[in-house]
């Protein structure tokens, strides 16, 4: 079971001591009956003791302040501030919408206009290979008005 190397050890087993039962003695019961003592109630075990004890009363805890009823304006102004606070802050988020989408807005309209401007400059200064339109040269321009037609 166990390998070469380690050693044998002997194994030592303890028993458990046995704890015995308690010894029950039954008491005498004597009863007693002073006369300013409360209601005794009394219960018989189902090992036959009797269990005598005094009825106690528990003590009431103190009755809660009565808190004053709260006023019909008082809530209703409560209310109106809450509803006017909400109010204010819907506009608030409302008008920063606003000029988000109006500033989006602007940025497209310059997207536009610089897209449509380099299409226009790509169609204007492009070369398209035939002279023409805007090209200008000089030297014919002054030979055609002097006109010296050749």
């Amino acid at each position: 079971m166990y390998p070469e190397h380690t050693p044998q050890r002997s194994v030592e087993v303890h028993q458990p001591t046995p704890i015995p039962p308690p010894v029950i003695h039954s008491a005498p019961v004597v009863p007693v009956q002073p006369g300013t003592v409360p209601a005794v109630a009394s219960i018989v075990l189902p090992d036959g003791r009797v269990v005598t004890g005094y009825a106690i009363d528990h003590p009431q805890p103190a009755p809660l302040a009565v808190k004053p009823a709260v006023s019909r304006a008082a809530v209703n102004l409560a209310l109106g501030g809450v509803g006017f606070l909400a109010v204010c802050g819907g506009l608030l988020l409302l008008t920063s919408f606003i000029a988000a989408l109006t500033a989006f807005v602007g940025q497209l309209i310059i997207l536009a206009a610089v897209v449509f401007g380099g299409w226009i400059a790509v169609q204007v200064l492009g070369a398209s290979g035939h002279k023409g339109g805007t090209t200008v040269n000089i030297r014919r321009a002054v030979i055609k008005r002097n006109h010296f037609h050749g």
